[in-house]
């Protein structure tokens, strides 16, 4: 029985967002090879939720997940290379089933000499000038771009590459000097021959360093790189983590760094931004966002370093940093655009992450706000905090100051605790299931509140949006089922609808190394409606255009998602204690359709998406700078969205008052938290529906 294989792991929630990355040194052809992959077989065929067959199908699958995690923009690998390691395309399953790793090897081997022969052609490329007069595109759709027939094609794809890197610092040294000559008239600018010189020199300094980098990757790396083309063909969120990369998980379950207070993640050679960590520095700062590409990261006023095709680790390295220190941040925008962001860095704690409040007053009525970043909790320490405890006393605070409704913000939290998304759900309905959970080849059980006490009766609605995810789901749907709350927000939340659990793959072995650890799905969770939230999410009652309408973000966007399916619904009584919740959520639907800034917001999100669908990129000076200033007046367009602001008050709870005149850093933090919130257009849509609901008389429950 699956039980008996799993029963010593905690199955938790974990956000979809994790930091993942390479670490351990071995040697080549490490007799631990074959016994890992050997344990991470039988661990993955009988304990994940929905095991694959290993047959010729995925083997196919593994094949291409591992060439393309290997080359994902074709720089490496010519096309007579694809076609020998094509001959194994259906016998990696075969070999998985014997501890064969003949085609790992070979296509490890074969990479090592490619970029060896690599490390040969920039040098001779940046020997001489571009031509930056010449008609050229660079097509930035690694997918489409075939392989290179021959050494001289592939020289070609690095020629162009180099290119644009060196174009763009062009860019940038011809935009530096024209900003010196408006500040000084008489300052002699630099020739055209001069700062292309300078330009490529830098990048040539780049690819140096990056070369440097690529002889630190260990056998051990490329090795976990292959295992992890095995697991993610299982489903997305199922990770084989090195002993380092395990190590890094526990650190990041601690809760405390210093940096920044952003995750970052690998998108084929760029480093992007994949959350934002509420109340840190970026956060607080206000104009890093989900979605940027740092391009380069300087300390201080000191000269900045190119991070693209650097390792994760490595990037994170140069962006993370002591409190108080400055780092400043080249990034390319979602519209295209790039900037330069300075943030000073802070120690990043788990107070950060932490249930906090406000309380907002719209035309003398005074309205709550819940801002719960995660369902957090501590396993090993029970009597320490945890999300649903602190939500039931921010409840209580909020009453004491005779709030008429409750706004609960879900926006960017990416999941957490299944016991305490439980727990918080029964703080709004009386004894009632909450959410379905499946193992596999089992029937749905139900997880229940068992509280009879409802500590909020009142008007409630919940904000979300597209990285509201897992645990965010499982009480927002619950919420929505019970016809307890109006979900306002994107047109869908992220869709994880599965249980992963950590698994130390040393338990199976003797072996003095560490073997590392498995991040695998056990479970999938499904709404007291039997739906699950798996793809779909959870669909908003109130639908607001975002930045991310239309961009590809979502679970349904990730490659080998688990399929969305029904379980039969559980047995429960709605909610019935509103008045008016249809009429509110019409006129809601009304005055965002009339509002001029949601209209532009839907505008700017539909050019975003237009711009992501364009990769072809001019290696042409004029053109490319044309496409530059194109982008930014088109970009202007949108300012009037950073000067939106409402006539809303927002306060600290009473009882916060004594604390922030202690705490300077509260008081920035709460002050920062006020000021965003002041202009956000979102939580001025969620008050105004708030305000708007009424409740009966009496409470009414209607059977479902």
């Amino acid at each position: 029985m699956m039980s008996k294989k799993i029963k010593f792991l905690i199955p938790i929630l974990l956000a979809f967002a994790l930091l993942f990355g390479y670490n351990t040194q071995a040697n080549n052809n490490n007799p631990n090879d074959k016994l890992l992959l050997s344990i991470l077989k039988y661990v993955l065929t009988q304990g994940h939720y929905k095991p694959k067959q290993l047959n010729d199908d995925f083997s196919k699958k593994v094949y291409k997940n591992f060439i393309n995690d290997l080359d994902p923009s074709k720089h490496y690998f010519l096309q007579s290379d694809i076609d020998e390691f094509s001959k194994y395309k259906t016998d990696i399953d075969d070999q998985i089933k014997n501890d064969d790793l003949s085609f790992f090897y070979l296509v490890y081997n074969r990479l090592s000499e490619r970029i060896k022969e690599a490390e040969s052609y920039y040098p001779e490329i940046l020997a001489q000038p571009f031509d930056f007069n010449k008609k050229e595109i660079l097509n930035v759709d690694y997918d489409k771009m075939p392989y290179a027939k021959s050494k001289a094609g592939l020289i070609n794809i690095w020629r162009k590459q180099l290119k644009l890197s060196t174009l763009s610092r062009l860019y940038d040294h011809i935009t530096l000097e024209n900003d010196k000559l408006k500040k000084d008239k008489n300052y002699k600018k630099k020739s055209f021959v001069e700062l292309e010189k300078a330009a490529r020199a830098k990048t040539k300094e780049n690819m140096s360093d990056f070369f440097i980098r690529m002889h630190d990757i260990s056998y051990q790396d490329w090795f976990s790189t292959y295992l992890n083309s095995i697991a993610k063909e299982f489903d997305p969120h199922t990770a084989y983590f090195d002993a380092s990369v395990k190590k890094q998980f526990d650190i990041s379950m601690s809760g405390k760094i210093e940096g920044i207070g952003a995750r970052l993640q690998k998108k084929n050679d760029y480093t992007k931004v994949s959350a934002l960590i509420s109340g840190g520095p970026a956060w607080k700062e206000g104009e890093l966002e989900v979605g940027d590409i740092i391009l380069k990261v300087a300390q201080g006023d000191k000269e900045p370093v190119d991070i693209v095709g650097m390792r994760l680790d490595d990037a994170i390295e140069y962006i993370k940093g002591k409190k108080g220190t400055e780092v400043k941040l080249t990034v390319k925008k979602l519209d295209g655009t790039i900037k330069v962001i300075s943030i000073i860095r802070d120690v990043v704690e788990l107070e950060d992450t932490f249930v906090k409040s406000s309380v907002v007053t719209k035309n003398n009525r005074k309205f709550g706000i819940i801002n719960l970043p995660k369902f957090y909790i501590d396993f090993d320490e029970k009597n320490f905090r945890n999300s649903a405890t602190d939500m039931a006393q921010e409840i209580k605070r909020l009453k004491k100051e005779n709030v008429e409704g409750l706004v609960i913000d879900l926006r960017n939290n990416g999941g957490g605790s299944l016991k305490t998304a439980i727990e918080i759900s029964g703080l709004f309905i009386g004894k009632g299931p909450v959410v379905q959970v499946k193992y596999r080849d089992r029937n749905a059980t139900v997880k229940s509140d068992k509280k009879a006490q409802i500590e909020w009766d009142g008007p409630l609605v919940i904000l979300v949006n597209e990285l509201s995810a897992s645990a965010s789901e499982i009480f927002t749907a619950a919420m929505q089922d019970y016809g307890r709350a109006v979900v306002i927000g994107s047109k869908q939340t992220y869709g994880k609808g599965t249980v992963q659990s950590l698994l130390d793959l040393n338990r199976y072995s003797n072996s003095k190394e560490d073997l590392g650890a498995l991040k695998m799905t056990i479970q999938k969770f499904y709404r007291i409606n039997g739906g699950a939230t798996q793809l779909e999410g959870v669909h908003s009652d109130i639908m607001l255009p975002d930045r991310y309408t239309y961009l590809k973000i979502g679970e349904r966007d990730l490659e080998n998602p688990l399929p969305f399916d029904k379980v039969p619904a559980a047995t429960y009584s709605l909610w019935n204690n509103y008045t008016n919740f249809n009429e509110t959520i019409n006129n809601s639907k009304k005055r965002i359709a009339d509002n001029k800034y949601f209209k532009l917001i839907d505008d700017n999100a539909k050019w975003l998406k237009k711009n992501q669908d364009d990769t072809s990129i001019s290696l042409d000076y004029k053109d490319y700078k044309n496409e530059i200033n194109t982008t930014e007046t088109k970009a202007k367009k949108y300012d009037a969205l950073k000067k939106y602001t409402t006539n809303l008050t927002y306060n600290s709870p009473l009882y916060e008052k004594p604390l922030v005149e202690k705490s300077k850093d509260l008081l920035d933090k709460r002050n920062a938290w006020h000021k965003n919130l002041k202009k956000d257009i979102y939580m001025q849509e969620a008050i105004d529906v708030l305000a708007e609901l009424k409740l009966k008389p009496e409470l009414h429950l209607v059977k479902n």
